[in-house]
């Protein structure tokens, strides 16, 4: 028990300590995130399981705070309204539950963020797709070697690893950093 504890904590580490290598990457994001702020845009966010809730988690720190108090941020994680996501779902299929969503609320101004750990969530794919037909800037959280969303997003950060929670867990480490930057940047 002990051994896997410490296997998991190592492999997280290295996971993490890897995520220098995409500074640069996660610096240009913010800096589309604030670009996007000061024009009157907002943050648009969503995924399927873990990055659904991690999508909920990175919206919650843009609009109330993440470490100090500040006028809110928009941003709106498109995993929250079950009424919405079962209704797209039960009518027209799970594929386009985010990809109608982003139709009804994204604007050019805004920020669509999909989060898929192999980049090849049909839904997301879906919404990112359909944010770019409607002018959004499109960024892309994934893992492994990026999948077919990669192609699509105008930004992609790939979390160097093939194991679903290690990107997870890169992907939170991220939004945390993009949280901060735009948050001392406004």
């Amino acid at each position: 028990m002990d051994k896997d504890i410490m296997r998991i904590i190592g492999e997280s580490a290295e996971t993490i300590g890897n995520m220098k290598k995409l500074a640069g990457r996660i610096n240009k994001v913010a800096e589309i995130i604030i670009d996007a702020y000061k024009k009157g845009g907002k943050v648009i966010i969503f995924g399927n399981g873990g990055s659904a809730g991690q999508a909920q988690h990175i919206a919650t720190e843009l609009v109330h705070r993440f470490e100090k108090d500040r006028k809110a941020i928009p941003a709106i994680a498109l995993t929250t309204d079950t009424s919405c996501i079962t209704a797209i779902g039960n009518d027209w299929g799970f594929e386009q539950v985010f990809e109608r969503q982003v139709e009804a609320l994204a604007t050019p101004r805004d920020v669509v963020i999909g989060m898929s750990t192999s980049g090849n969530s049909a839904n997301v794919i879906k919404a990112i797709a359909k944010a770019n037909e409607i002018g959004c800037r499109t960024i892309a959280l994934t893992g492994r070697d990026g999948g077919k969303i990669k192609e699509l997003a105008d930004m992609t950060i790939i979390v160097p690893n093939s194991n679903t929670a290690r990107i997870q867990e890169a992907h939170l480490v991220i939004g945390h950093i993009i949280c901060k930057i735009v948050e001392d940047s406004l």
